[in-house]
């Protein structure tokens, strides 16, 4: 092959790329011509991927109730992926903010979307067997998902709904003592949290208040405000935030609880979730009024709601 001036201008600059270092290009050549060529299952470690289902039971669908869990982590992380450079960028636009907030509403339609592979995708009689070999794992543990949460908004709205104005002010630790997931690990009978809680904060309590600190002035609703405060136009990123807040806390909570309804609401007594969770109260949007950017919504939308979702599933349920 002729070596085009076009090439040797690249291999110019690789030899100053590597002496500003202080490496040796021939070196790195001679690595380049013994390496071998690149593949799709490396590259992804598709071997590694795909080893990581390890059932605890016989039952088939365990391994899809196991895969399904492990691509919505997947998709929590390239949100956070996302949040992470909206929080970090050094001269954030309005642009940037709202193609970032677009990818992660993409990222959750999908998971949306795809919540039927747990609604309908399993049968009902392996589902109530295989679960009770994952006391006292349960979804409620996902970390990444709280992290979402702090990430979008102030972490005050986060503070469970009856202490919300009362800890207004309050220091960043009384409000973690209140956060509203808490109160949806309960045990059903005593009050107490569960062993499902117990464990969950043990393992991220610390990351949370990490997190909860560093994006005290960088989280979506302050970045909002900010962006607004400079006169910038914030009309398409407003309809964006919209979009995230119906998708994190209306159309997600509801997708689990179709599935809750689907595979543990027995009449008259309901059969309480794998971690002990109080999912009647802990899932409905109505019951908990999480709302990420209340000032993106009018009185009777923050009034209502999910209220009209929620009566939609379960017409569909019981029809």
């Amino acid at each position: 092959m002729e070596l085009t001036p076009e090439i040797k201008e690249k291999l110019d600059k690789l030899q100053e790329k590597y002496a500003a270092m202080g490496q040796d290009m021939a070196a790195y050549l001679d690595g380049l011509l013994y390496a071998d060529f690149l593949t799709y299952w490396d590259y992804i470690h598709l071997d590694t991927l795909l080893s990581l289902q390890s059932p605890k039971t016989p039952f088939p669908d365990e391994e899809i109730f196991i895969m399904y869990h492990q691509i919505t982590e997947l998709y929590f992380k390239l949100s956070l992926h996302e949040c992470k450079q909206i929080a970090e960028h050094p001269a954030l636009t309005v642009q940037f903010f709202t193609d970032r907030v677009k990818r992660i509403n993409a990222y959750f339609n999908a998971l949306v979307s795809s919540f039927e592979v747990m609604v309908n995708g399993m049968e009902k009689e392996q589902f109530l067997k295989f679960r009770m070999s994952l006391l006292p794992a349960s979804g409620f543990q996902s970390g990444q998902y709280r992290m979402i949460e702090i990430c979008a908004t102030d972490f005050s709205r986060l503070v469970d709904k009856s202490r919300r104005d009362e800890l207004a002010n309050a220091s960043i630790e009384e409000k973690f003592e209140h956060i509203y997931w808490k109160f949806g690990a309960t045990e059903l009978a005593s009050g107490k949290q569960t062993l499902t809680l117990k464990q969950f904060i043990s393992k991220y309590a610390e990351q949370f208040m990490q997190l909860i600190r560093e994006r005290e002035h960088t989280n979506f609703s302050a970045l909002y405000h900010r962006l607004l405060a400079e006169g910038q136009d914030v009309t398409l990123l407003a309809e964006e935030l919209r979009k995230l807040d119906l998708f994190v806390n209306v159309e997600w909570p509801l997708s689990h609880y179709k599935s809750a309804v689907r595979y543990l609401e027995r009449d008259p007594v309901d059969i309480a979730a794998t971690g002990g969770t109080n999912w009647q109260k802990y899932l409905p949007p109505r019951f908990q009024k999480r709302i990420f950017y209340p000032f993106l919504w009018t009185e009777t939308q923050l009034e209502e709601w999910g209220k009209s979702w929620v009566i939609s599933v379960l017409k569909t349920l019981h029809s």
